[in-house]
């Protein structure tokens, strides 16, 4: 346990994790359906875990708050299931509505558990190298936060960088903090050089550490329309599972505005701590290749690669397939099973506009992988034509998808190994492996692993319509019926 917090306050402090987003700059690793803060890409575990993680070198910490999208709800539970955290609230944000609103959730629910809650601001997406530098930084903000300031982290600059909003500070508070004298949007490269120059701005983190009432009581002040609409949608919420489900036609009245504009630009008491804890956003690839292991050619190589004449480049392939460059500087080269990008590192914050391009095409690859997850397991779309598609299917031990009818495909399965419980129409029987079965089209079936080890089996699916739509639910254990 870490000393640099005594226990000398009962205030209950509740991480509060932003999990929203979409990483579109991280693309094609990074998509909708998969964004980056539940990936791995640098150290152990995903960026989520690793937010957690940091929450768990802090005394006496509550159970955190979680504010995900729909979209991801499983993903998020299954994480920090895998994280070992219990007792975890996840808050489920029908559309987002950006960070302002998506706090207000979570002070809502800190303020049920204690009225005199500290919350812990944290994105789910940012990379920190430096845990006990961090650790350090909650200790200084601790005491403003008490008090009644509402702190927020500033990272000490170690370059110019337009990919961030700065704040410069003002006098000082205490412990190393100080007053916010301004907070400033990304500026272009000749105003970050003066900035760095100056030695009095930091990078604006995003991350914060207040009393989660009195940041209620600002934004009423400060964006009351945002706190009325936030409050309506929260006192209709139903719990689901292990979730809390927002109201959906409430929230979608909630205006869209961030913290920084709503609150911390226009309150009298904003504080800022600065910390140097090898911190980044993970915004764009060439973040992540700064923030990466670089080789002797100042290469971050990931997955089967070979780099010949090649110099400052991010390579990064996937499974079972080999990446070979010759003769390139200054490159970024992600592959995936179903799509590769190429591009200068300068050019990495405009990745963004393939997403763009695939979004007015009607095209699937900005949201979905080749290997789809699910809460029982994953499939991965091996191969498909106009009225066949492949699938392997992977459930996990004690799962099982829903019970449900296509009306467009039929389907054959194929044990390849594990066991499978199959429900057909009336019928319940056991495959093993190398055992098949026909589901024929309108049958109500399920499928569910009894075992304890992951079934895997290949289906094939024929039929006139293949689409994910094509399911007609009558019972599932993840309440998507």
């Amino acid at each position: 346990m870490n000393s640099l917090l005594p226990r000398t306050e009962s205030t209950m402090l509740i991480p509060l994790i932003l999990s929203g987003g979409s990483g579109t700059r991280l693309w094609p690793v990074s998509r909708k359906n998969l964004p980056k803060q539940f990936l791995s890409l640098t150290g152990q575990g995903t960026l989520f875990q690793q937010t957690i993680a940091r929450t768990q070198r802090l005394p006496d910490v509550a159970p955190p708050i979680v504010v995900a999208s729909e979209d991801h709800r499983f993903l998020a539970a299954e994480q920090l299931l895998e994280s070992g955290i219990q007792g975890a609230t996840i808050v489920l944000e029908p559309v987002g509505r950006n960070t302002a609103p998506a706090i207000a959730l979570g002070a809502l629910q800190a303020v049920e558990r204690d009225p005199e809650a500290l919350l812990l601001v944290l994105p789910a997406d940012h990379l920190i190298g430096d845990t006990q530098s961090f650790t350090e930084g909650v200790a200084l903000a601790l005491p403003l936060a008490r008090e009644g300031w509402l702190a927020t982290f500033g990272i000490r600059p170690d370059r110019a960088e337009t990919g961030f909003g700065y704040i410069r500070r003002a006098e000082p508070i205490g412990d190393g903090a100080f007053r916010v004298a301004q907070f400033v949007e990304k500026p272009a490269l000749a105003v970050a050089e003066s900035y760095v120059a100056d030695g009095g701005y930091d990078w604006n983190s995003g991350m914060f550490l207040f009393k989660a009432a009195r940041y209620l009581e600002e934004l009423d002040q400060h964006a009351p329309d945002i706190l009325k609409a936030v409050r309506e949608a929260h006192a209709s919420a139903r719990k689901d599972l292990d979730f809390v489900r927002i109201n959906a036609d409430s929230f979608a009245n909630v205006p869209d505005d961030s913290i920084d504009y709503a609150v911390m630009e226009k309150t009298q008491r904003a504080a800022v701590v600065p910390v140097a804890c090898d911190w980044s956003d993970i915004g764009s690839w060439t973040a992540l290749w700064l923030a990466g292991a670089r080789d002797a050619n100042g290469n971050l190589r990931e997955g089967d690669t070979i780099a010949v004449n090649t110099r400052n480049s991010l390579l990064r392939s996937h499974e079972r397939h080999l990446l070979a460059t010759v003769g390139v500087d200054d490159l970024l080269v992600i592959t995936t099973p179903d799509a590769t990008l190429v591009a200068h590192r300068d050019a990495a914050q405009d990745v963004k506009r393939v997403v763009d391009e695939l979004k007015a095409a009607g095209r699937t690859e900005h949201s979905f992988h080749r290997v789809v997850r699910r809460p029982w397991g994953s499939y991965d779309s091996l191969e498909s034509g106009e009225r066949f598609q492949v699938k392997r299917i992977v459930v996990k031990p004690g799962a099982s998808l829903s019970l449900q009818k296509h009306h467009h495909r039929a389907e054959h399965w194929i044990v390849v190994s594990g066991t499978a419980e199959v429900t057909c129409d009336d019928r319940v029987f056991l495959l093993g492996e190398n055992q098949s079965t026909y589901i024929p089209l309108g049958s109500v079936h399920r499928l569910r692993n009894p075992g304890k080890m992951p079934l895997e089996m290949i289906e094939v699916q024929s039929g006139s319509y293949l689409g994910e739509d094509d399911i007609v639910r009558f019972d599932d254990a993840y309440g998507r019926s």
